[in-house]
């Protein structure tokens, strides 16, 4: 006479562990992409403060455009480098300031 009924309320069970666990994942899901653009958005701030303090560098050497500044600036590159001890950097500015 009376049917049992367990296989409905069984499959109504399974059903809706299987969407709250799809509505979890989903908002885990967004949580962690929400957190990585922030983290993206955060880095290109860094990136764009730290782009105007590297800009000025070629605006200094465009300025000193005289062959004698950029011979000197030549040597003390060589002797920054080690290439040049410093009597030889000496002279060799001497003989630069000399001409």
């Amino acid at each position: 006479m009376f049917r049992r009924r367990r296989p409905l309320l069984r499959a109504a069970v399974v059903g809706g562990g299987a969407y709250m666990a799809g509505k979890s994942h989903a908002r885990h899901s967004m949580e962690r992409q929400q957190s990585e653009e922030d983290q993206d958005s955060r880095i290109g701030d860094l990136e764009q403060q730290q782009a105007p303090a590297q800009a000025p560098a070629p605006a200094q050497s465009s300025a000193q455009s005289s062959p004698m500044v950029s011979q000197l600036n030549d040597l003390a590159a060589l002797h920054k480098q080690g290439v040049l001890t410093d009597d030889e950097f000496a002279a060799a500015k001497a003989k630069l300031f000399s001409t």
